[in-house]
């Protein structure tokens, strides 16, 4: 049995979206591409055409994955507020203990994380420590710069 992984509505609409474009707009492009440099001439010494046609292996690997992901994920609605524990879908308000600076972070899937944009994964060593957690829990997480503690100081 394949495991589905949790994912919001707006992490598969993006899927969906990225994976359209790729299909719709980009391979067009890459298939043109590969046409007008098959033009010119000799294949073996032609510089253009092995550029399009790595770009083209590319895209399809790109395209696979994410037709796997979209296949593998389970839309979970979290619409819902009052949360009472961290739990996938919930923002949490963390205090970092040690510089006194408060962050905030959505808990989601692997498939939509993105630390920029304040989105972390259930599956990453903070993520895994935030769950099951309550607002005035502490937790504390190994970082590669090295030991993070934080306080959890609101989960919505």
């Amino acid at each position: 049995m394949v495991t589905k992984f949790p994912i919001t509505k707006e992490g598969y609409e993006s899927l969906k979206k990225e994976h359209e474009y790729l299909l719709n707009t980009k391979r067009p492009r890459i298939i043109q591409a590969i046409e007008e440099a098959r033009e010119h001439g000799d294949l073996s010494e032609n510089a253009e055409y092995e550029a399009a046609k790595e770009e083209f292996q590319f895209l399809q690997k790109k395209v696979a994955e994410l037709e796997d992901m979209i296949r593998n994920s389970e839309v979970v609605d979290v619409r819902h507020s009052g949360f009472e524990h961290v739990e996938f879908g919930c923002n949490v308000v963390l205090r970092n203990i040690d510089m006194d600076e408060d962050v905030i972070y959505q808990l989601v899937g692997p498939y939509e994380s993105d630390i920029q944009n304040g989105k972390i994964s259930m599956s990453s060593p903070l993520g895994r420590a935030l769950l099951g957690k309550c607002v005035g829990d502490e937790v504390a997480f190994s970082a590669p710069g090295g030991q993070r503690n934080y306080q959890i100081v609101k989960i919505n």
